[in-house]
């Protein structure tokens, strides 16, 4: 089947970065990152890989400081486990969010879909960052799924959109990740029109000044 979906303009080759929509994928591994933000606040990142690409295809090396080194195989990505990090915190009906129990939720959830529950209930640790590094060590490298990548688009210092690439909720309408080839699918299916899966780079509009009426910076000691 063609498809234009991930080619870039100007050539015939397909982009190393995945991107958005309904993908089958591998997670290479798992890391627990603090935001530049908010020391307080974490996500959780599946640094993920699809399915090898054929034909005129040029992955990412898998070490950047070894140019002649091996190259991934399919397009690859990091994917925050939710759309918003991980923080305790306090709703204004006084309930009180936990980060530590949020991230053990996902990582059961994660672990049920890869079918490695035994082996993460056997994990133990003093705290959360050891729990996921531990996590890494299970969940990683265990085949493909099938997933639902929904994304946040931002603009660079360059003036590039990027995607900032994340699982939509889980919700009454499906879940992000599943087993290849499950009987009776809830897996969600990618919407671009849905906020819940992709919110779009709006760009802010200069306000230009009338041509006959000058612009005047703050602190000006005239004002034409």
């Amino acid at each position: 089947m063609l498809s234009t979906k991930d080619m870039s303009a100007g050539s015939g080759s397909i982009k190393p970065v995945i991107g958005v929509g309904n993908h089958k994928i591998k997670i290479n591994s798992i890391s627990f990152d603090q935001t530049p933000y908010d020391s307080e606040a974490y996500n959780v990142t599946l640094h993920v890989e699809s399915e090898p690409v054929t034909g005129e295809f040029n992955g990412f090396l898998k070490d950047m400081n070894d140019p002649n080194g091996p190259r991934y195989e399919g397009q690859v990505g990091r994917v925050r486990f939710s759309p918003y990090p991980y923080k305790d915190a306090v709703l204004q009906n006084g309930n009180e969010i936990s980060r530590d129990t949020e991230v053990l939720k996902a990582m059961v959830f994660l672990s049920e879909v890869l079918g490695k529950r035994t082996e993460l209930d056997a994990i133990e640790a003093n705290t959360i960052e050891d729990f996921m590094v531990k996590c890494n060590d299970v969940l990683s490298n265990t085949g493909y799924i099938n997933a639902c990548l929904g994304a946040r688009e931002w603009e660079n210092k360059e003036g590039y959109v990027n995607n900032d690439l994340f699982l939509p909720k889980r919700s009454k309408d499906g879940v992000p990740l599943e087993v290849l080839d499950k009987e009776n699918s809830n897996l969600l299916t990618f919407d671009r029109n849905n906020t819940n899966h992709f919110r779009p780079y709006l760009k802010k509009e200069t306000t230009k000044a009338d041509n006959f009426e000058p612009a005047v910076s703050a602190g000006s000691d005239f004002d034409l």
